[in-house]
């Protein structure tokens, strides 16, 4: 009877071992919405957690799919160590910012363009964790507003000479408003 009792609990934790061995996952972790001014650098974060250690089986794959809902294109990979894509709109323009000891999976775009505009997907394994989620975001390149120094320059010497302006115009006020206290000081003095 005794080993009947623990050949039923040894097969009942397995049974348990086997469904939280098939329940972890890994967890990636991204920003929902990104904002970039055109032609410059914008890193796109990605973290992961796992209910594994980092192994040497780690693989990163990230992934873009355009507004107009074209076919997806590669844009980053890893596996021991970061590989840049062969071709394709961010052949030249992309690197690694990770950082695999600290769960970051991080990649910099170079050089946004309003065609970049879309949906980045960053997916991480992470052995025996093959299975978890998808992190995505969205970025949106906008245009830059051109702010030259003509302008700037114009507007900080325009701003300061209304300053100025308003010093002079307080400091006759203040001036006037003494005069006329003193002379009313003095009528008074004349009348005693």
């Amino acid at each position: 009877m005794r080993g009947r009792t623990w050949l039923g609990a040894a097969l009942v934790l397995g049974a348990q071992l086997r469904a939280l061995w098939l329940a972890a996952a890994v967890e990636v972790h991204t920003a929902k919405e990104v904002v970039a001014v055109n032609g410059t650098n914008q890193r796109l974060k990605c973290t992961f957690s796992s209910s594994s250690p980092v192994s040497q089986q780690l693989s990163v794959s990230w992934n873009f799919q355009p507004e107009d809902l074209s076919s997806h294109e590669p844009v980053f990979y890893y596996l021991k160590e970061p590989y840049k894509p062969p071709s394709g709109r961010f052949k030249e323009r992309v690197t690694w910012d990770g950082n695999i000891e600290r769960n970051d999976v991080s990649i910099i775009i170079w050089n946004l363009q309003p065609s970049d505009n879309g949906t980045f997907t960053c997916q991480v394994t992470n052995w025996p964790d093959v299975y978890g989620t998808i992190g995505e975001v969205r970025l949106r390149v906008v245009q830059k507003v051109n702010f030259s120094e003509i302008h700037f320059l114009a507007v900080a010497i325009g701003s300061a000479s209304v300053l100025m302006i308003i010093v002079v115009i307080v400091v006759i006020i203040c001036r006037q408003h003494r005069r006329k206290a003193r002379d009313k000081r003095q009528e008074a003095a004349d009348t005693e």
